[in-house]
């Protein structure tokens, strides 16, 4: 990913996509807005004057209600910016459906992390997400590659991803227990069957690396002195052959060799995103496992009590962490309650009655923030590390399913 973005950045624009790819309109009700850095904010506040006096010819009448109605919401909010944002703007407003042939008004804000490059307005019956996307599209991308005599596996590393990309066999024959004349046959013929193999994997990745313009280099693995061989003897293109980092040893040559693969270069290549990741969450097993004056803190009240205290010198959470920090507050006598909760948990959610005052009247919800996001700002206030880690790796499933997505690393060993 591109450095001018941060972790925080990347998972608040993934977590706005994933909004943004849920709403559905009934019809082409839901505006998708694109503002550049450059473009001054009175002309498109101009071009939506347009847009409103066009919108008023169609023919559906609640279509036409909800379409003007989302564009005076966005000229209302665009009154706020004297000029754009120096990356620009990006608005999504429009009535999203909700069954039953109902609507609810939805308006999401962005201003994105890199520059929106033009200006773009669409009107349709789901969110125009495509330059929000790119900006996520993975810069750290490395080829792998694994071979032997019998299987080859192609496959790419996209920052944190593994992806399996083409897996072959070969009819390369094996062992046998001719002897004289015929063993010599034998031999010369699997040879011959052997290169011929090595020059078909070689094609096959050569295209499909050559096809990835922001390749940064290949990872080649596989069991004994193959991979080797096959470096040796240039069976990849040219171009692709002087993008080879490293060879590795693996156990297996097949999809599950690709992690392993990914894994064994972590080891050796600090700089890859995999390898900060696996780095952070072995200093964390590790202070896990100690039974006496163990850094290692988890399970939410624990990690946020130790963050409140201050003494968090690593916050680890879980990209995958779906859940909300709700505050309710009583419509009586203004008592209010914080509740963690996921987001299945939320949608049917009712709150209960205060407990203070036992009004017949529930409390409402005042306050609903991602729990990445709260707990990232706690973080941030005694200056602690976030790292957000993805289950793409051994260590990021387990930080998610064994320590329920959020962990820390102590600046000193306390009892909580």
């Amino acid at each position: 990913m591109a450095d001018e973005m941060t972790q925080r950045q990347i998972y608040d624009l993934r977590r706005s996509l994933e909004e943004l790819k849920k709403c559905r309109g009934k019809h082409t009700e839901l505006i998708s807005l694109y503002v550049p850095p450059s473009k001054q904010i009175f002309d498109v506040v101009a071009y939506l004057r347009n847009e409103y006096s066009q919108s008023q010819n169609i023919k559906s009448k609640t279509t036409m209600k909800n379409v003007l109605s989302a564009i005076e919401s966005i000229m209302s909010r665009l009154k706020t910016f004297k000029q754009p944002p120096p990356n620009g703007l990006a608005m999504f407003v429009g009535h999203k459906s909700v069954g039953a042939d109902k609507t609810d008004m939805v308006a999401f804000i962005i201003e994105p992390p890199m520059p929106v490059i033009t200006f773009l307005y669409r009107c349709d019956s789901e969110f125009y997400t495509e330059p929000i996307e790119a900006m996520l599209t993975e810069k750290e991308i490395y080829g792998l590659f694994l071979i032997d005599r019998r299987e080859c596996t192609i496959g790419m590393l996209r920052g944190i991803r593994v992806e399996l990309i083409r897996y072959m066999t070969s009819q390369v024959p094996g062992k046998h227990g001719r002897g004289g004349q015929s063993q010599r046959r034998f031999e010369r013929n699997t040879e011959i069957a052997a290169h011929e193999w090595f020059v078909k994997c070689g094609e096959r990745a050569s295209e499909i690396f050559l096809a990835e313009p922001a390749l940064k280099g290949i990872l080649i693995g596989g069991p004994g002195p193959t991979k080797q061989y096959f470096v040796n003897e240039s069976y990849l293109h040219y171009e692709i052959q002087k993008k080879i980092i490293d060879t590795f040893d693996t156990g297996y040559t097949d999809e599950f060799g690709l992690r392993e693969l990914v894994a064994n270069a972590a080891d050796k290549m600090t700089d890859l995103k995999v390898s900060q990741e696996k780095k952070f969450m072995k200093r964390f097993l590790s202070e896990v496992t100690k039974t006496d004056k163990s850094l290692a803190v988890y399970g939410e009240h624990q990690v946020r009590k130790a963050l409140e205290m201050g003494v968090v010198d690593t916050l680890i959470l879980s990209e995958d962490l779906r859940k909300y920090r709700v505050t309710m507050k009583c419509q009586t006598c203004a008592y209010t309650q914080e509740k963690t909760m996921t987001e299945d948990a939320l949608e049917d959610f009712s709150p209960p009655i205060c407990p203070t005052c036992k009004t017949s009247l529930p409390m409402e919800i005042t306050k609903k923030v991602d729990l990445v996001d709260e707990l990232s700002d706690l973080a941030d206030k005694t200056n602690a590390t976030v790292k957000l880690i993805s289950r793409n790796s051994e260590e990021g499933e387990s930080l998610y399913s064994a320590f329920s997505g959020l962990a820390g690393i102590l600046r000193y060993p306390i009892e909580l």
